[in-house]
């Protein structure tokens, strides 16, 4: 996920760099046609659009963007476009119309918009950035810190990362890769889809991307449903250090599952889970097993599989493993298809771009060890973890312009949907969204576990809501609170 923190400028200052990127698209001047391999899907179209890479050259250098059309089969149902974006950042989102349907969106949604997907600047089939695959780069998400020595050596792999980042063959496109500039792009496509306005569906950092769109743009917006929210700063330092808060608050759904299976060894009560657990990231952080097995990568693989309901019982299996020395279960196998057009980095390097780009991280070595310590008293879980410092403490561009400053100003179009225990966009980054919007935003909140809630969990109250803001424009009066599913 990501991290800005910058000053910050009024929407109007911010709008002021917008016209350029808006006008120069023809209406209707895309062409459509098979979508690259790996992408393409029944029904799925794509094409290409240019873009200016410094949309304060607008008539400087070109990048390209890649776009994915999956269109309404009801004409006389179709009211518009809905712009899409899959998360990360770094996803690649030309496939995401298609996971769409797949995830059996209802047929009113499919019939009343062209559902538009894009890999945004710097990722997958668009023009893509590399970090040159530097060595020991496996994430973005920093890694737990038991003591400040843990942070030291993290500066240390953190600063070649982003040497690595500032010298790659895509160094030229470095300080461009913005959320701002994303949202540049997206108008972009808007005017070369000859639409005047767009609606919108983003997850994860998606919604970061389409609060930024919305203010930017609040005329041009219609209807935008951000499911799983980062928060009014993106990924930026303060967000990064709720992912302590986001275990914290999710992990009582996996106390209970283990408590049901005792059978993996952690005990039969959530109290007992929890002691269990504690006591286990102590030994490890203090003796690595003869496996390798230390405190750093428990606390890794268990944020990254709190995400879902359905990795849980993996998930038990791997801590079962770390608590017994026995090998850690593979995981079921995934077949994921290559480009060899886009480089292997890609995903962690374009989100670093971003994450990086959109805000002025902390650059002092000390700030991250205060705030360390901080965290690992407040989240013991994975606290040390989220406040441990990243690349972008090196970063070796300085941001190009202050990141938007989401606001009430504009129509009251946004509906934001989130789980009550979510472990990568923790509930508080969502009600401080909602907060910056005022009565711009509704919000529905689904008394369940787990990231992402519309179409991937079975919940009547919080779909229903949400299809009929997506298809009929009404958006609930007052913010909702729907129960488990």
């Amino acid at each position: 996920m990501r991290r800005s923190v910058l000053t910050v400028v009024t929407a109007a200052v911010v709008t002021s760099l917008t016209p350029m990127g808006a006008a120069a698209a023809t209406p209707g001047s895309l062409e459509w046609g098979d979508c690259p391999e790996g992408v393409a899907s029944p029904g799925l179209e794509c094409t290409t659009l240019d873009v200016p890479l410094d949309y304060r050259d607008p008539h400087g250098e070109q990048i390209e963007i890649a776009i994915s059309r999956l269109a309404s089969k009801n004409p006389e149902q179709r009211r518009g476009v809905l712009l899409t974006n899959a998360g990360g950042p770094g996803g690649e989102s030309l496939i995401f119309p298609a996971a769409i349907e797949g995830l059996d969106a209802p047929q009113e949604v499919l019939d009343s918009y062209d559902i538009i997907g894009f890999d945004p600047r710097g990722v997958g089939h668009s023009t893509p950035v590399t970090c040159g695959s530097a060595e020991g780069h496996f994430t973005n998400i920093p890694l737990y810190a038991p003591d400040e020595a843990t942070v030291d050596a993290q500066a240390e792999a953190s600063a070649t990362v982003a040497e690595a980042c500032g010298s790659s063959e895509s160094a030229a496109l470095l300080p461009h890769i913005t959320t701002a500039n994303t949202a540049r792009d997206m108008d972009r496509i808007r005017a070369a889809l000859g639409e005047s306005t767009v609606s919108y569906f983003g997850v994860s950092y998606g919604t970061y991307l389409g609060s930024v769109y919305t203010t930017m743009f609040p005329e041009r917006s219609d209807r935008f449903l951000l499911d799983s929210a980062t928060g009014p700063g993106g990924w930026d330092a303060e967000f990064s250090r709720l992912f302590g808060r986001g275990v914290e608050d999710r992990f009582p759904d996996f106390a209970q599952y283990l408590a049901e299976h005792p059978e993996y060894g952690f005990g039969s009560t959530p109290e007992e889970v929890e002691a269990k657990y504690l006591e286990l990231a102590a030994r490890l952080d203090e003796t690595p097993s003869p496996e390798g097995y230390n405190g750093q990568l428990l606390r890794q693989v268990v944020f990254a599989n709190l995400y879902y309901d359905s990795e849980l019982p993996y998930l038990a299996e791997i801590l079962q493993a770390f608590d017994t020395g026995q090998p850690i279960p593979e995981p079921a196998a995934q077949t994921a298809a290559t480009d060899p057009a886009i480089p292997a980095d890609n995903y962690l390097a374009s989100q670093l771009h971003v994450i990086c780009n959109d805000s002025d991280w902390p650059e002092s070595i000390d700030t991250y060890k205060q705030n360390v310590e901080e965290d690992r008293i407040k989240y013991p879980k994975f606290g040390a973890a989220g406040a441990n410092i990243t690349p972008c403490a090196f970063w070796p561009s300085e941001p190009i312009e202050p990141p938007v400053e989401i606001t009430d100003e504009g129509p009251s179009n946004v509906l934001i949907l989130h789980n009550l225990r979510d472990p990568a966009t923790p509930l508080v980054g969502a009600q401080k969204l909602s907060d910056a919007f005022g009565d711009r935003a509704r919000m529905i909140t689904a008394d369940q576990g787990g990231h992402l809630a519309y179409l991937w969990l079975d919940n009547p109250c919080a779909n229903d809501l949400t299809t009929d803001f997506l298809v009929h424009g009404e958006r609930p009066k007052q913010d909702v609170a729907c129960g488990p599913a």
